[in-house]
């Protein structure tokens, strides 16, 4: 693939995002990025294993294969580290924070496989921090109703209001903000790797992948999650 879609390896450093193609919509020009190219391949990798995880539950046997083990890992991690943080509340919302954490996950780890990760987009991570933004607050109005919201915004004095607004719109660009820039960091530093030391980039770089790729990744996937659940489980909690 060209266009950036895979980062380069030769030496021109090159870890910016790429129009692909254009369209023409209502007047106006629009780009598919390789960003969105990025996004759709981890999509069909996600449900692809979807799929086979379907078949396989669905034909389960007493002695599980290798593929089943797997699967009900995957399930049982999700379930508990849900269920520990959001209690009572884990069933309304485990299959959103079981497809965040899958999808965060799978895309800051698609730079093992040479692909611009997603989640090095600031339009992807926004778009994330922003579902959950709206979540949060859907929630504070359901179980909260719009007296116990409107006093929680006036706590302590009711002139501390102003920053409590700003606190709350905080939330997703931190959000946002924390995961794109360790993602984007990993992304600026293997591009520059391999730009600058193409000649000598044999092998030891594998090494580099398994910590800004998979460990960084799989580390910044649970805060992300973690903050989530917790934002969540604060404003579902009338207590």
């Amino acid at each position: 693939m060209g266009q950036g879609v895979l980062l380069t390896a030769g030496a021109d450093i090159d870890f910016m995002i790429h129009g692909v193609f254009s369209y023409e919509l209502f007047g106006q020009t629009l780009w598919i990025t390789t960003t969105h190219i990025c996004v759709l391949i981890v999509l069909l990798i996600i449900t692809g294993f979807c799929i086979a995880a379907n078949r396989v539950i669905k034909r389960a046997s007493d002695v599980p294969g290798t593929f089943q083990n797997i699967v009900e890992l995957v399930v049982e991690m999700l379930d508990n580290m849900i269920g520990g943080v959001m209690g009572k509340f884990s069933p309304q919302f485990r299959n959103y924070i079981g497809t965040i954490f899958i999808f965060i996950l799978v895309s800051n780890i698609s730079g093992l496989f040479g692909l611009r990760a997603p989640t090095a987009d600031y339009g992807v991570t926004l778009a994330l921090g922003l579902i959950t933004f709206t979540l949060i607050h859907f929630n504070k109005f359901r179980y909260k109703k719009a007296k116990g919201v409107l006093a929680e915004l006036c706590d302590p004095w009711p002139f501390w209001a102003p920053i409590n607004i700003i606190g709350y719109i905080a939330v997703p660009v931190s959000l946002s903000l924390r995961l794109f820039a360790n993602v984007l960091s990993g992304t600026v530093m293997m591009a520059l790797i391999y730009g600058l030391l193409a000649k000598f980039a044999i092998v030891w770089p594998a090494a580099l992948h398994v910590y800004f790729d998979l460990f960084s990744g799989a580390i910044q996937t649970y805060v992300f999650c973690m903050l989530t659940m917790t934002y969540i489980a604060d404003a579902c909690t009338t207590e």
